[in-house]
């Protein structure tokens, strides 16, 4: 069956390794490759941009280890390098959950920034923060503790003889709203040094992250996507309903948990490292859609789709006020909110 838009004789590619076989359509594969060229545009920019002027060969020595200059080398590969791939990193984790849980939900607001996961996600981490004082991967699990506990919330309150859509977005703006009054009162009861680094830390920075940090980042995300894709599949069989997903083979409850930590764990990843990005995981996933012409959430594509909005907006962030650098999440957060005003006034229209 074809996506609506697409003629019936369209072609698809088909890659088989052994007894696996992949068949994905052209035009995502033509719109992967725009995505992969745009990134390394900007990632290229990220590495030119900033105060300290650095000629695009120097980059390519800094990057080869054989840089003669010592400043501009630092700039390139501990300033500059670590942030881009944390900007790659973040959206490709907000892209690919965003992805899973509104096809879970069945609606384009069933993102987790918008029902709670995110906000969850984010008590978990101030909580290490504020109160124990813990290492990153403390607060990296301390987000994921907050995520998947704020997910089972949200489901079972949700759930009355069934789950439908827009009880779960309803709901979960309620805990959202809940979680996010906790937050603020965790940085007020904090003290001076903790409350500055959590108030900082909740605006969604990008800013002098560590190498640390970013690669224990992007090597749980590089874990994360082989499952998401490996549950791609089912995903999609959900979308037709439980009992055509369980007639066609579909191990539903098992599957939908599954799905669950696997958006959560990578929703946990991108808060810990970057702090709440918000409305990422909302738009993404949708503007993948909308480029593909695909009647459903490519992962993969929200994946690029994110990476792609991230790192814009951090450009933006380090340049709009040069020199002074705001967070990413303020732009993201500006840009994200008048998607969702016209999300949101498209999804009116349907209803009446």
């Amino acid at each position: 069956m074809t996506a609506p838009g697409y003629p019936a004789h369209a072609r698809y590619f088909r890659i088989r390794v052994g007894p696996v076989s992949l068949r994905t359509e052209r035009r995502s594969v033509v719109v992967a490759g725009c995505l992969v060229v745009a990134l390394l545009a900007l990632g290229t920019v990220g590495l030119l941009v900033g105060d300290y002027r650095i000629a695009p060969v120097d980059i390519l020595r800094a990057l080869a280890g054989t840089a003669t200059d010592p400043l501009g080398s630092y700039f390139v590969a501990d300033i500059r390098l670590p942030r881009v791939v944390a900007a790659l990193t973040v959206g490709a984790a907000l892209g690919m959950s965003g992805g899973i849980f509104q096809r879970l939900s069945g609606n384009p607001l069933g993102s987790p920034d918008v029902i709670g996961f995110t906000t969850g996600s984010a008590t978990g981490a101030l909580v290490v923060i504020v109160l124990l004082g813990g290492t990153p991967l403390a607060v990296a699990g301390g987000a994921f503790a907050g995520g998947a506990v704020t997910a089972a919330l949200v489901y079972t309150l949700a759930y009355r003889g069934g789950l439908t859509s827009y009880r779960l977005v309803l709901v979960g703006l309620g805990v959202a709203a809940v979680l996010a009054a906790l937050n603020s009162l965790l940085v007020v009861r904090a003290d001076l040094d903790s409350a500055q680094d959590a108030a900082h830390w909740l605006a969604g920075s990008l800013n002098a992250l560590p190498w640390g940090g970013v690669l224990f980042a992007a090597a749980a995300v590089a874990a994360l996507a082989p499952c998401a894709a490996a549950l791609s599949r089912p995903l999609g069989m959900l979308a037709l309903g439980d009992d055509i997903a369980t007639g066609l083979g579909v191990r539903v409850q098992w599957v939908r948990l599954a799905l669950l930590l696997v958006g959560v764990a990578l929703v946990a990843t991108a808060t810990a490292l970057a702090g709440p990005i918000a409305f990422i995981a909302l738009a993404a996933p949708q503007i993948a859609a909308r480029l593909s012409r695909s009647s459903g959430v490519g992962l993969g594509l929200a994946a690029l789709t994110g990476a792609l909005l991230v790192l814009g907006s951090d450009l933006i962030a380090q340049r709009l006020y040069a020199p002074t650098q705001l967070p990413v999440g303020v732009v993201s957060g500006a840009l994200g909110g008048l998607y969702l005003i016209g999300l949101l006034v498209r999804e009116w229209r349907k209803i009446g």
